[in-house]
């Protein structure tokens, strides 16, 4: 007994020193450092967290101790990481266990890798893993669990590979996760005490997230060097997404328009009359109502060979879908689309659902120079002046964000539409302007904000 509390102390000093080392070099971890204390757990021989607690053998952390200097602090963060990454419970339709777990392995080692200038954690990384971060990345991408899974899943992963990747990248004991998951779908509360849900779990984790993404844009840690790649996961992960429908009503105002309100309607006082006159009701249904929705749009499309045609087209088609059935946009709709590179090279008017199929039919990506975000915005400011536009809320800029930006805020909210998370965090919008990232994967119009 003795013996056990000697340990368990011993493993609690180590990882309080471990933990007080990763806190002096990256101060924006504090509070999930706080979240994740460590417990002894003689279930494992190594380490591994629930999200709850850093669960350890103690004589796993006293031989990493002895090992390596960094082997300690990289382990309890790459498990730290599988919290904050959203790790623990996959998101649906990934249900290969062994496929997520080695994905989520090789996305948090990836991120501690790309860490520089970091004590702690910092070690030459070998040439072989080099290798494999190079080719996943041109695959990939941006190297997210997500992002892994679909590209295995799409392209395969032979028995032999994905062996290698495991030895390579396999740090800490995800048996925690199996349990999270496995109750989860049993609802057994006897295993190992948890006290939360796991998707409970999960979304304090983002939370946290997301307070450390605003401590190192506070600090100015976002784009310090070897901090680049990991704030660009965690925005990643905070990004929240929602239907363009959901997202359009940003921008509508409340009018009336024509057509029978039935919630205004009194059945009571309307069956009454019929039944006191025979054929004269004393109320009739309102022929205007009050709607909220879109009158004024802008879309621009920079036509500078950097939108992809198959993903814009799909954009405005879903735009031409609400504007036919009335859902989002009033009968009376100005809606502009100005195609520019660097000037304004067409303006389209629509206002019926015609004639945007009709613009759709002939719509065509023709590549020409370089982009200037500018002339759009003067032009914009030139329509307002001359009344032609008079409610407009928002304007959608296409692009892939190279280009040169305007300096001033807009009295209308300015979204720059990219397409790839390349193009989205390449892309220096400034401060006031939104900047959201269209998904067609799904085949879905989404946007992540």
């Amino acid at each position: 007994m003795k013996a056990t509390e000697a340990l368990r102390n011993l493993g609690e000093r180590l990882l309080s020193e471990t933990r007080t080392e990763l806190l002096l070099a990256m101060p924006f971890l504090g509070a999930a450092l706080d979240s994740l204390p460590g417990r002894m757990d003689l279930t494992t021989t190594t380490a591994g967290t629930d999200g709850e607690f850093f669960r350890f053998n103690p004589r796993y952390l006293m031989d990493a101790y002895v090992r390596d200097d960094t082997e300690l602090p990289r382990a309890y963060l790459h498990s730290l990481l599988h919290c904050l990454l959203g790790h623990l419970v996959p998101p649906p339709g990934m249900d290969d266990r062994v496929r997520w777990n080695l994905c989520a392995d090789i996305a948090a080692e990836a991120v501690i890798d790309s860490i520089e200038g970091c004590p702690p954690i910092w070690r030459r990384m070998k040439d072989y893993r080099a290798g494999i971060y190079q080719q996943l990345k041109a695959e990939a991408g941006i190297l997210t669990a997500q992002r892994l899974y679909r590209l295995f899943e799409e392209n395969g992963l032979d028995g032999v590979t994905e062996a290698k990747y495991a030895a390579e990248f396999l740090v800490d004991d995800h048996s925690f996760w199996e349990e999270l998951l496995d109750k989860e779908k049993t609802g057994n509360e006897n295993q190992r005490n948890f006290r939360q849900e796991p998707e409970a779990r999960q979304q304090e984790w983002e939370k946290k997230a997301e307070r450390i993404l605003r401590e190192m844009e506070a600090a100015g840690a976002k784009s310090g060097k070897g901090l680049a790649a990991f704030a660009r996961i965690l925005s990643v992960r905070v990004r929240k997404k929602t239907s363009y429908r959901d997202f359009l009503k940003r921008y509508a105002v409340v009018r009336e328009e024509s057509r029978v309100d039935p919630d205004s309607f009194d059945y009571g006082f309307y069956h009454y009359g019929m039944s006191l006159y025979g054929n004269m009701p004393l109320i009739e249904e309102n022929e205007y109502c009050e709607s909220k929705k879109v009158e004024e749009l802008v879309i621009v499309i920079d036509t500078s060979a950097s939108c992809q045609k198959s993903l814009v087209e799909k954009f405005l088609s879903e735009t031409a879908s609400m504007l036919a059935n009335g859902e989002a946009f009033f009968d009376r709709t100005n809606l502009r689309i100005l195609e520019c590179d660097d000037q304004v090279r067409r303006d389209t008017a629509i206002r019926k659902p015609a004639e945007l199929a009709s613009y759709m039919e002939r719509f065509e990506l023709n590549g020409g120079g370089g982009t200037d975000f500018r002339p759009a915005f003067s032009y914009v400011a030139e329509l307002l002046a001359a009344g032609e536009l008079k409610n407009l809320r928002g304007l959608f800029y296409f692009t892939d964000g190279y280009g040169s930006y305007p300096k001033h805020p807009t009295p209308y909210e300015t979204v720059f539409v990219y397409r790839t998370e390349e193009a989205y965090f390449a892309g220096d919008a400034p401060p006031w302007a939104l900047k959201v990232l269209l998904d067609g994967g799904d085949g879905e119009i989404r946007y992540e904000h």
